[in-house]
């Protein structure tokens, strides 16, 4: 009788809560579902005041059975249904993985902004380096090794796995190890072309499989650029030697003209924005009591070496925040042929890093008791490999006041390779080069005569 009175008492709020919650109705589903078709088990999830109601009056004719002799009445165990069924379904949304890959040598800030859009357009992100054989088969020699290569790729901020020696060409088998290996949804690739030797393109059975997507490139840097300045660097240093070897003044008027020209050659197309720099920042300071380390450098043309110099600078405190030089101060440092990579350009490669906090753009050579106030740095750290032109002769010591605090840490540099060491690999194989950017400049005026707006980067 008790049961029958609350139950009657609830039908009300039963056919009150029975309408569709309007909120519910536009998402489509219910905001919990249970793998149980019982009645009483969905309106024991959904009425919590019926399920108390029935466990009072289950409580109650339990109490009541010591007065009643012979009345048999069911148990609660028997009277609701197995709670063990009552498990919330793992309906968690699929997440989405997508594969990119590349050769990424001589990586810049365009490689990390195409990375950085197909990561956008999942929820992980597979990246496959290209192997040194299918780079030699398919484009020419590499300046940077896979190993170096690999370095790179895993340093950026929005890689979650890595597959080295990955083909030049999506082939069907690689492409059914990409889906059914990998769980790989997509295959991501820029809107310009990428072509086999044969003139095919490299990414039709993608296309084919309707599991392709396209991002848009980053204009103003590419591969074949940076090497374009590579050389122009290299010829402008010859004429250097030139200039010194020329008394004359004819002469000299016309290497300083080809000297110019050379220069010009090396001017970037780059037109940074705010928005390219807000995309790159991770957007958040350190915390009130983090221990921020700094390191300042010219990070010019981006390789392995500063990777592997952050890692072991962030692993010394919280917060890792890096001063990237202007490039004045490193023309005073190197010689008028350098920075081969702009202020902003560098900036957007150490943002790129997955070690990097924050990037102070056009930082001092020297780290001044102000600097150290206003970002409340705990530790200056600086690597034991370092680029400097010896003829620009000898500056005071830019670490004289974290040296004095006490603050000031040299760490040991895990790699040798500098900004100098892979440009001279370049300089070295001058003749190759010419000829791999005179065929890649070509194709590239073509992409930049036909090339349509592409939206969403």
């Amino acid at each position: 009788m008790v049961v029958a009175l609350y139950c009657r008492a609830s039908l009300p709020l039963l056919q009150k809560r029975s309408a569709k919650d309007p909120g519910e109705e536009v998402r489509g589903r219910r905001p919990m579902d249970f793998e149980s078709n019982s009645w009483i088990g969905e309106r024991l999830c959904y009425y919590p005041r019926l399920f108390g109601g029935v466990m009072l009056t289950a409580a109650l004719l339990g109490v009541s059975t010591s007065y009643f002799t012979g009345i048999s009445v069911p148990t609660l165990p028997h009277l609701l249904p197995n709670l063990s069924i009552l498990r919330k379904k793992k309906r968690g949304k699929k997440r989405i993985r997508v594969y990119m890959d590349g050769c990424f040598d001589l990586m810049h800030y365009g490689h990390a902004n195409a990375i950085r859009q197909a990561k956008a357009l999942g929820d992980e992100l597979v990246v496959g380096v290209v192997s040194d054989e299918e780079i030699v088969a398919n484009k020419g020699p590499p300046v940077l090794c896979m190993e170096e290569r690999l370095a790179l790729v895993s340093g950026l901020k929005w890689v979650d796995e890595v597959i080295a020696n990955a083909p030049y060409a999506i082939t069907e088998d690689f492409m059914n190890r990409l889906f059914n290996e990998h769980k790989i949804d997509y295959i991501i690739h820029g809107d310009d072309p990428c072509l086999l030797p044969d003139g095919t393109d490299a990414y039709a059975l993608a296309k084919q499989a309707g599991r392709y997507k396209q991002i848009k490139r980053t204009e103003g840097v590419s591969s074949t650029d940076i090497v374009g300045r590579i050389l122009s660097s290299a010829k402008s240093i010859s004429q250097d030697s030139t200039k010194a070897s020329l008394p004359g003044d004819d002469n000299m008027n016309g290497v300083y003209a080809e000297e110019k020209m050379a220069k010009i050659d090396q001017i970037s197309r780059f037109l940074p924005t705010s928005r390219r720099i807000v995309q790159f920042s991770n957007g958040k300071g350190p915390g009130p009591n983090a221990r921020v380390v700094y390191i300042d450098g010219a990070f010019d043309l981006f390789h392995a070496g500063h990777v592997e110099i952050l890692r072991s600078a962030r692993q010394l405190g919280d917060f890792l925040l890096v001063g990237v030089y202007t490039d004045q101060t490193i023309s005073e440092l190197r010689g008028h042929q350098y920075p081969l990579m702009n202020l902003h350009e560098r900036s957007l490669s150490v943002l790129a890093c997955r070690y990097v906090d924050e990037v102070i753009i056009g930082a001092p050579w020297e780290v001044t008791q102000d600097m150290v106030t206003t970002f409340n740095i705990s530790v200056v750290v600086h690597g034991t490999v370092s680029e400097r032109n010896s003829s620009t002769g000898e500056r005071h010591d830019p670490y004289a006041v974290p040296k004095n605090m006490g603050i000031f840490r040299v760490i040991e540099s895990p790699k040798d390779i500098t900004t100098t060491s892979v440009a001279q690999r370049i300089i070295a194989n001058h003749e190759i080069y010419v000829k791999r950017n005179a065929k890649k400049e070509a194709s590239e005026k073509k992409y930049y005569a036909e090339k349509q707006y592409v939206s969403g980067d």
